[in-house]
């Protein structure tokens, strides 16, 4: 049976934290899985036209995100200006990811959370968007690193990594952390050899390590002379 995985559109989403995994998986399903991934766009509304927040590029949502669908949910970050007045008209990325919080897609995604069969993911702003949402307490989490300090804010739990798992929920970084988020969801599904093999036909090589909240603690050098 088929992987499902469904990918977030909202209005002033970024095309590249789209379509980075998107390719990712889509080549990782087609020349190495045998189609084993039902990859869809959706959004909060059902089947439309979403605009993105970059020159107006255009991406079609082809249902509304099915939070009982077992398999995978992605959601992007947005693009736009990082400062400007809001009471201007200027639509920030603050902006767009407060107004996509405060869509129908956050009890989507809460229903997504509470279901076990779901593995929620997010690149760059993504997963600031479900924290504004107040989906993302007490969990370990990572954002583009302009986010970093909101992100705590929200009261989750802000680590420093390209991807950092935790558990029913992964999320990655800044937007090209979008690539390294597709190889490791094929390499957490479907081994190494999968990921591996998408990565040489990309020439592409994943950076950084997958953070996870296991294993030793670590000690910094000096802090036992020093306590």
């Amino acid at each position: 049976m088929s992987l499902s995985v469904q990918i977030v559109l909202f209005d002033g989403f970024d095309p590249l934290d789209v379509i980075a995994p998107f390719e990712v998986l889509v080549a990782g399903s087609e020349y190495f899985l045998g189609g084993d991934l039902d990859i869809a766009m959706v959004s909060a509304e059902g089947p439309r036209e979403v605009v993105s927040g970059s020159q107006g590029l255009t991406l079609t949502a082809t249902a509304v995100l099915d939070p009982h669908r077992p398999g995978i949910i992605l959601v992007p970050g947005a693009c736009g200006p990082v400062d400007g007045d809001p009471d201007a008209g200027i639509e920030t990325i603050p902006v767009l990811l407060a107004r996509f919080a405060a869509t129908e897609m956050t009890p989507l995604i809460a229903e997504a959370m509470d279901n076990p069969d779901v593995l929620v993911t997010t690149v760059c702003g993504g997963s600031l968007a479900l924290a504004m949402g107040g989906l993302l307490e007490g969990r370990n989490v990572v954002t583009h690193t302009l986010g970093m300090e909101v992100l705590e804010a929200t009261g989750a739990t802000a680590v420093r990594a390209r991807v950092v798992d935790d558990g029913d929920l992964v999320t990655a970084g800044g937007v090209t952390s979008g690539l390294d988020l597709g190889l490791y969801l094929l390499e957490r599904e479907f081994g190494s050899r999968i990921a591996r093999s998408v990565e040489e036909l990309f020439e592409y090589e994943r950076r950084g390590t997958v953070w996870r909240a296991d294993g030793r603690v670590p000690v910094q050098a000096g802090a036992e002379a020093s306590a």
